[in-house]
């Protein structure tokens, strides 16, 4: 029996929709809009790409946002003189910088200069701890999503095995805290665990955030299992693409215009076949990490404007 998709694009319109109605609520009360400033050091294409994307869901969800674009050769202490500037002003709920930073920046420096109560990607060291103690704090936006997807799904956390491959502090470790919470029993499993098949293959709801492409296949997935696939991968060869979609006539079809098409960490056909529920790529994360920082900011001005 086929696995059911969660349908990460219906759900992320659906936070956004939500987010765009808490926007409306504080311009009906005569309140300023929520302001979320990008910074963007370098000329990363796929960082240009993202903070594009985010820049343009802010102005879909009535909040204002603006991007502060750096030059590659900029030094750690001015982002840091940047990010000062941006905590002193009192429009700007949300600071995020776009990661990976350059070559000779320190990066934690960096992160650790965002007002926590700006800090609307969860990176902040005081919001990690928060959400360690489980006190409120803005969590990282995949973790965050991942958890939103599967309560809007309806799936059972309490008291389940979850296993998560990949121990990230954007993804995985986060991700244990969350589900932890919510009384899962968690094992993140990392490149030296032993047997990992073995160990996946106990999972009630597996998590793959490991980033090498349709690495997860059915020797790691439990029959009825929910299966959630954090990874982007890019696939350039055709073979490849026949490997982990088969005779998808729409997946080649993709391939053959674009050059190019984008898999998983999960092997495709193996998940459709064994979970229950799973997560597509492209379409199921993806979509809500965005959400959910539109959410994070719609959240810091509420606390800002005293209309939380």
């Amino acid at each position: 029996m086929a696995g059911r998709i969660m349908d990460g694009k219906k759900v992320g319109a659906e936070i956004r929709a939500e987010v765009t109605e808490g926007v409306d609520t504080l311009k009906r009360a005569g309140l300023r809009v929520p302001g979320l400033a990008a910074v963007l050091v370098g000329e990363n294409p796929a960082s240009k790409i993202y903070v594009a994307s985010k820049v343009k869901a802010c102005g879909e969800a009535g909040i204002y946002s603006e991007k502060v674009q750096m030059g590659k050769d900029s030094t750690t202490e001015e982002i840091l003189g940047v990010v000062t500037g941006l905590n002193r002003r009192d429009e700007i709920d949300g600071i995020l910088v776009q990661l990976p930073l350059p070559d000779g920046v320190n990066e934690g420096s960096v992160l650790e200069a965002i007002d926590p109560s700006k800090d609307v990607d969860g990176f902040h060291p005081i919001s990690v701890g928060r959400m360690v103690l489980n006190r409120p704090a803005f969590v990282p936006c995949t973790p965050a999503g991942i958890m939103e997807l599967l309560r809007r799904y309806d799936v059972e956390l309490k008291g389940k095995r979850v296993v998560i491959v990949g121990r990230s502090n954007i993804v995985g470790k986060p991700l244990f805290f969350l589900l932890l919470r919510e009384h899962a029993t968690v094992t993140v499993c990392h490149s030296r665990t032993q047997d990992l098949p073995a160990v996946c293959r106990e999972a009630d709801i597996l998590v793959a955030a490991v980033g090498r492409p349709g690495m997860i296949d059915e020797n790691y997935i439990k029959p009825g299992a929910v299966v959630v696939d954090v990874g982007i991968n890019r696939l350039t060869e055709e073979a490849d693409v026949r490997r982990f979609f088969g005779a998808d006539e729409k997946r080649l079809e993709v391939f053959a215009r674009r050059g190019s098409t984008l898999v998983g960490d999960v092997h495709p056909l193996a998940v459709r076949k064994l979970a229950s529920l799973y997560t597509p790529v492209p379409g199921g994360v993806g979509p809500l990490t965005i959400a959910m920082l539109l959410s994070n900011t719609l959240t810091s001005a509420q606390s800002a404007l005293g209309a939380g």
